[in-house]
């Protein structure tokens, strides 16, 4: 085995915060490999494992559906690849969504993750915040999570497990080898979340 591949897709968001965090999960954990920018659909079937940043998950969906990567990208999350979905990130793998403001979402998702999504849940830009959240289930007891224009959880399948909630919202689930995340964790200094990622990845390859 050469190491894991694992790519970040490079839409738009937090690329080189998730490039970074993940390169240095890696080198704590002695785990060999590479991570890339994910920018064309051709990259994407030599990937173990994505991370889909946050950013404007409309965006994010229209341009993959465009280039072709979201196709690309359903097949690979299909094969049983771990992908780790951050805050728009989490949107885009959702079934449903709607805007706390604007009701129900007409955007393109991958439908993977069995929930609803609210988008916007906690405000606006404006009404970003930071706060401690517990990942109990994943062996992280404690993270400062950062919210910026967050999502919540409304409704999630019987297959999905709930990793963390803040002020009674859901804010981190699980299911299979498919991780979402509100809050944004590669904005912090704490490389648990991504560490426990590396680690998903390196044990299904």
């Amino acid at each position: 085995m050469t190491g894991v591949n694992i790519g970040i897709l490079a839409v738009q968001g937090d690329v080189a915060e998730n490039l970074t965090a993940t390169r240095m999960a890696m080198d704590e954990l002695g785990v060999e490999g590479v991570v890339t920018e994910v920018k064309n659909p051709d990259q994407i079937s030599d990937l173990d494992g994505l991370i889909i940043p946050g950013g404007e998950s409309t965006v994010i969906g229209t341009l993959s559906l465009v280039n072709g990567s979201l196709k690309k990208i359903k097949e690979k999350i299909a094969s049983g690849i771990p992908v780790l979905g951050t805050c728009a990130g989490m949107i885009l793998l959702s079934k449903k969504a709607k805007d706390r403001v604007v009701g129900d979402m007409e955007q393109p998702l991958l439908d993977y993750l069995d929930i609803k999504i609210e988008r916007n849940t906690f405000g606006r830009q404006k009404d970003s915040f930071e706060a401690d959240v517990a990942l109990e289930k994943i062996g992280v007891p404690k993270f400062r999570g950062v919210f910026i224009r967050a999502p919540s959880v409304i409704d999630a399948g019987k297959d999905v497990e709930i990793l963390s909630k803040f002020n009674e919202k859901i804010v981190a689930v699980k299911q299979g080898n498919i991780i979402g995340t509100s809050f944004h964790p590669e904005l912090t200094a704490d490389l648990s979340i991504h560490k426990y990622f590396v680690n998903l990845v390196q044990k299904k390859n």
